[in-house]
């Protein structure tokens, strides 16, 4: 992974971040069951996918012995 892909993997991550972040803020105002349930099953996957990106970073660090500096 190249210093530009990594930037963008970390970048990817934030902004899963905010998503997370405004699924979870909507869940509180919202009233109506079926709205609740699928703004959960969105943060689910924001969820689900910025732990992939950090999964994926954990490997690529142990792949690279100079990764971490």
């Amino acid at each position: 992974m190249t210093e530009k892909e990594l930037l963008y993997v970390e970048d990817a991550i934030g902004h899963e971040n905010t998503i997370i972040k405004v699924c979870e803020e909507t869940v509180q105002y919202l009233t109506d069951e079926n709205l609740i349930s699928f703004m959960k099953n969105e943060l689910k996957e924001h969820e689900n996918t910025k732990q992939n990106l950090l999964e994926m970073l954990e490997v690529k660090s142990n792949e690279w012995p100079n990764f971490n500096g």
